[in-house]
């Protein structure tokens, strides 16, 4: 398989951990060139295919405008948000304003540390950091949305 050689690093982990943690898991061996070529040798095919499976989850990019369900890692402080993980080694943050259609004074009134949420990704900026919302994917309430009168 070929990976993106940007993410070498991440396949790798600090002093190896992640690429040897995989390997211990799997049962297999992974060689990575400097080009991105992943090579996985494994005595079984779901052996090698659970390797394959994992550097892929590693290696993968957030695509804005896909759904995901996350796990809310963290509430952060002066109610600025919430961070939500979207795939493993994948977080992303929900601003307050992206959690309802409605005010949100408290974060925490709607989310919690640990909840399974669906989010949309809104954006990934040239740094990396992944905007989410909730509320892109919630209907809003008639009776909530205020129309001028003619």
């Amino acid at each position: 398989m070929k990976i993106n050689p940007d993410k070498i690093r991440e396949v790798i982990g600090k002093g190896g951990e992640t690429i040897r943690g995989i390997t211990a898991e799997t049962g297999t061996e992974i060689n990575i060139a400097d080009d991105g070529t992943v090579t996985i040798a494994a005595t079984t095919s779901e052996a090698g295919e659970a390797a394959k499976k994992r550097i892929e989850q590693i290696t993968a990019e957030v695509e804005v405008g896909k759904v995901y369900q996350g796990t809310v890692v963290k509430l952060l402080d002066n109610n600025v948000g919430a961070i939500v993980s979207v795939m493993p080694g994948k977080d992303g943050l929900v601003h307050i304003s992206q959690i309802a259609h409605e005010r949100v004074k408290n974060v925490s009134d709607y989310l919690q540390v640990g909840q399974t949420v669906n989010v949309k990704a809104l954006e990934v900026d040239e740094r990396g950091r992944v905007r989410l919302s909730i509320k892109a994917l919630i209907e809003p309430v008639p009776h909530l949305l205020r129309n001028k009168v003619p």
